[in-house]
């Protein structure tokens, strides 16, 4: 890792501090966002061969004051904010914190405003706070990197246009914006656990572990909210298999070829009580608790072969019902491959062509399909197709093994 990669992930939760204080106290998103990448970047050029300050949260934020306050000069901004920005330090009391006392989790529940399409403002705070880049971004939606920044750019202006405040919400707000929130450290943690570009380790273990710690948080406000239990759930049951996902040579290691002896028992034992609750509520389940009900028939099965396909099956005709969606119709025709054999997948496959040409686990789906069929050419195109659109390291070495690998 270079100096300046060193710099950036150690101070990355400043950023977001940094951008939401000067969007406070200029009301312009751009102009905050451009000020902080200006901190950083000077910070890059200076700290290697001066060293780091005493406090490097304190002059980011004080360098990154002193860029806002240059731009909003240079482009001779309204008189009110001239007269602000004469003030290099900001003098004003702090805002309340509001019933969330964790600031990271403060600022994704600021940014996730209802204002914004729901789209827009899940892009805008994963790209603000999550820490993800705008091509990490494009690939969690199934877009291009081009339209997911544009996407970006839509919802700062109508934040800017509308005058949208950027307020810390009170209680009464929370329940009309967590479910952005989730999607936020859904996405997140889907990062974490399997990156989905070459520029990253394959795991990111740090931002797995900062998901879970904030739906934990989350679970202590909103204790009735059965998606925010079924997301932790997800997560902890997710998690659980971390270390088996990926072999000592940097292969990905698919769910039925894990050593579930390695898997963290305390983990799934937490997330099957969660799922027990909320079972035991008899409110109708959300999408986040049938996916979690889902990995509790996995890792229920002490071997593969002890797995309830069907089970799985009928959970997927649920969530069908909720999210309609090519990616989840996909994870369900995997799970009818188990149930009712490969050809019947396989049709099932074909058909989201159009709506997942794009997606590399379409391709891998269906090369690993074609195999089991004893269709070899067919399976090793779409191999090859798979490999070209992964970006993940272990995925591609997975691949590229089954690829040029006999069927068994």
């Amino acid at each position: 890792m270079s100096v300046a990669e060193a710099i950036v992930r150690a101070h990355r939760d400043e950023w977001a501090r940094i951008v939401a204080g000067l969007t406070r106290r200029f009301g312009d998103l751009d102009v905050a966002e451009e000020a902080a990448a200006e901190a950083f970047a000077v910070a890059v050029e200076r700290w290697p061969g001066d060293g780091v300050p005493p406090n490097p949260a304190a002059w980011l934020t004080m360098t990154a004051n002193r860029r806002a306050i240059d731009r909003l000069r240079r482009e001779n901004k309204r008189d009110d904010k001239q007269r602000e920005a004469q003030m290099v330090y900001d003098d004003s009391p702090p805002e309340p914190p509001g019933p969330i006392d964790d600031e990271r989790l403060r600022l994704i529940f600021t940014c996730c405003h209802p204002a914004l399409a729901m789209e827009a403002r899940i892009a805008l705070t994963l790209r603000m706070i999550g820490g993800l880049t705008v091509p990490e971004i494009a690939r969690a939606f199934l877009v291009q990197e081009t339209a997911m920044g544009q996407r970006i750019t839509r919802a700062k202006a109508k934040i800017k246009a509308a005058r949208i405040p950027y307020r810390v919400p009170g209680a009464t707000d929370l329940p009309a914006r967590v479910s952005g929130v989730l999607a936020v450290l859904f996405l997140v943690f889907n990062e974490g656990y399997l990156a989905s570009g070459p520029d990253s380790d394959p795991v990111r273990a740090h931002l797995t572990a900062e998901a879970i710690r904030l739906a934990r948080l989350i679970r202590v406000l909103l204790p009735e909210d059965g998606e925010v239990a079924g997301l932790l759930a997800l997560m902890l049951l997710t998690e659980a298999r971390r270390t088996a996902r990926v072999s000592a040579g940097g292969e990905l290691v698919t769910l039925d070829e894990q050593d579930r002896g390695a898997w963290d028992a305390a983990l799934i034992a937490e997330g099957h009580r969660l799922m027990r609750e909320r079972l035991a509520s008899g409110v109708p389940p959300g999408r986040y608790q049938i996916l979690a009900a889902i990995n509790a028939v996995h890792t229920s099965a002490r071997d593969v072969r002890d797995t309830d396909w069907s089970q799985i099956v009928a959970l997927y005709d649920l969530l069908v019902g909720l999210d309609p969606s090519p990616v989840v119709a996909l994870n369900r025709a995997v799970a009818v491959a188990e149930l009712d054999g490969p050809e019947v997948a396989l049709a099932a496959v074909d058909r989201l062509e159009a709506g997942l040409s794009g997606y590399h686990a379409f391709h891998a789906t269906r090369a690993d399909l074609l195999r089991r069929l004893g269709r070899g050419a067919e399976s090793r195109a779409a191999y090859d197709r798979a490999i070209g659109l992964a970006g993940n390291s272990a995925e591609v070495a997975y691949l590229s093994r089954r690829r040029d690998s006999p069927p068994a």
